[in-house]
């Protein structure tokens, strides 16, 4: 399971926390990878948490409650310890406890849910952070593979029938209901798997940022499995 991204023309590989924050995307890489084979029972914390909404954030509060085996007490300290260096950088990590996320069937056409590759779009200079530490973990694709939706031509059309108004305003429309945030793979387009344990820093797309922003998905969720996952 535990392949190398060293080789990726997108991904750089960093080994410590701080080489994380401190190195900057440049060119192609867009996305950081500080790689790691954790110890501890992930999957033991997983099961313990209890599941309030699809989409459950997990406190501090309800990790420290779990009564763990050695390996998941383990487990729980590394993710502490994320959250808390998360914190210390400056940055607002949330531990989520995942049985589905909501899916876009408004429009047979287009998806704009996070499972259809995607980047994110910021007002002001950040990342994207995240670890997936149990389930079903995430994939990101280069910018070269994937093509904006709005500008496939039959997706395009039916976009500027459902904007129905003046031509001028129709880049505002597509911006206003982050259509113009979702990619589609091209032919022979291979993502890349994110994997568990690894501590992700992805591009987003801002005024600052000078690399394009990384493209990526939520995954489907593995059958009768929930997903431990950090972002922020």
């Amino acid at each position: 399971m535990n392949h190398t991204f060293s080789d990726h023309h997108q991904v750089q590989v960093v080994s410590s926390f701080l080489e994380l924050i401190n190195t900057s995307f440049h060119g192609a890489k867009n996305a950081i990878c500080w790689q790691r084979n954790l110890d501890g029972d992930f999957e033991e914390i997983t099961n313990q948490l209890s599941l309030k909404e699809n989409v459950t954030e997990v406190s501090t509060k309800d990790l420290l409650q779990l009564n763990l085996s050695e390996k998941g007490n383990l487990a729980r300290e590394i993710i502490l310890n994320d959250l808390q260096l998360l914190t210390d950088f400056g940055a607002l990590p949330s531990l989520n406890l995942i049985k589905k996320y909501n899916k876009d069937e408004e429009f047979d056409f287009i998806s704009t849910d996070v499972y259809s590759f995607h980047v994110d779009r910021s007002p002001i200079s950040s990342d994207t952070f995240l670890c997936t530490y149990f389930g079903a973990s995430s994939d990101i694709i280069s910018n070269e593979e994937v093509e904006q939706k709005i500008l496939i031509p039959s997706i395009r059309e039916k976009l500027k029938e459902l904007h129905n108004g003046p031509d001028e305003e129709f880049e505002d429309f597509l911006k206003e209901y982050y259509f113009d945030l979702h990619y589609q793979v091209k032919p022979n387009g291979t993502p890349t798997n994110l994997e568990l344990g690894n501590l992700w820093k992805l591009a987003v797309d801002h005024p600052q940022q000078n690399v394009l922003p990384c493209v990526h998905r939520a995954p489907v969720e593995n059958e009768g499995e929930y997903r431990l996952l950090l972002i922020c």
